[in-house]
């Protein structure tokens, strides 16, 4: 599972003229820091972007999520069972399909090559997984501490910002996560709804690279490596809110 990451790491250091040698080699015996260097010269702008487009998915997902799940975990309104199930089937949809759906709407409404229509898109991955993690999650926060909010006065809003949010970190630090992580590595939306805007992310940014007779490998592997380092520092240090947030809800006491 981590050969393909060391193979990256290796190419990124590689050197032009050893790349189709017939016999590669195993490690960077005469290593180049050209691909790095590339990267930062021309690279930059696209992780920006990326990183933007990250963060405003994350606040989006956050903004409809976390209250959708409250109120299907505590207010129990009409057809809640009806929408989880809806959420649980929009998952389902594959990307191409959304993106083409997408395509013919922001044709319309004038928002191809936009970055935060890109949010938009992204978003509408994040939100349904988001619910239903939240549904989880807040299924197991006792009653009682609800109606404790209550009897001193707090109306559903107050309740959900005041108390059920502190205690739901876990669940909110995994939707961030996974919402981060679909909006960062996205390429599906990106090529169909930005592929010609000024403002593109990291995963249109590889493809500069790639012609139809060259193909800078170097470079490309730089760039894979470079941003693959967001990813994993957010992996590692969200981990134990991860498993904690995911497996919410499975046992019932």
């Amino acid at each position: 599972m981590l050969f393909p990451v060391y193979w990256m790491v290796n190419v990124s250091l590689t050197r032009d003229e050893n790349m189709r040698k017939e016999n590669p080699d195993w490690f960077p015996v005469d290593p180049t820091f050209d691909g790095y260097t590339t990267v930062l010269d021309d690279q930059l702008p696209y992780l920006r972007t990326s990183l933007l487009i990250g963060l405003g998915t994350v606040a989006v997902t956050l903004a409809l999520a976390a209250p959708a799940g409250y109120a299907l975990a505590k207010l129990r309104p009409r057809g809640g069972r009806a929408l989880s199930f809806a959420l649980l089937v929009a998952q389902m949809i594959p990307g191409i399909i959304m993106a083409m759906g997408f395509y013919g709407i922001f044709l319309n409404l004038g928002l191809l090559n936009e970055w935060w229509g890109l949010i938009i898109a992204d978003s509408t991955l994040a939100v349904p997984f988001g619910v239903l993690i939240f549904v989880a999650f807040m299924s197991g926060i006792p009653d009682e501490l609800i109606a404790a909010a209550k009897i001193d006065g707090a109306g559903a809003w107050r309740t959900f910002r005041s108390v059920i949010l502190p205690v739901s970190r876990n669940a909110v630090v995994t939707v961030s996560l996974f919402a981060f992580l679909w909006a960062w590595s996205d390429f599906v939306f990106a090529s169909t709804l930005d592929a010609g805007g000024a403002h593109r992310p990291i995963t249109l940014g590889i493809y500069q690279y790639i012609g139809n007779n060259s193909s800078e490998w170097n470079a490309i592997m730089a760039t894979a490596v470079v941003a693959s380092v967001p990813a994993a520092v957010l992996l590692v240090l969200a981990q134990r809110f991860v498993a904690a947030g995911v497996t919410a809800g499975a046992v019932k006491d």
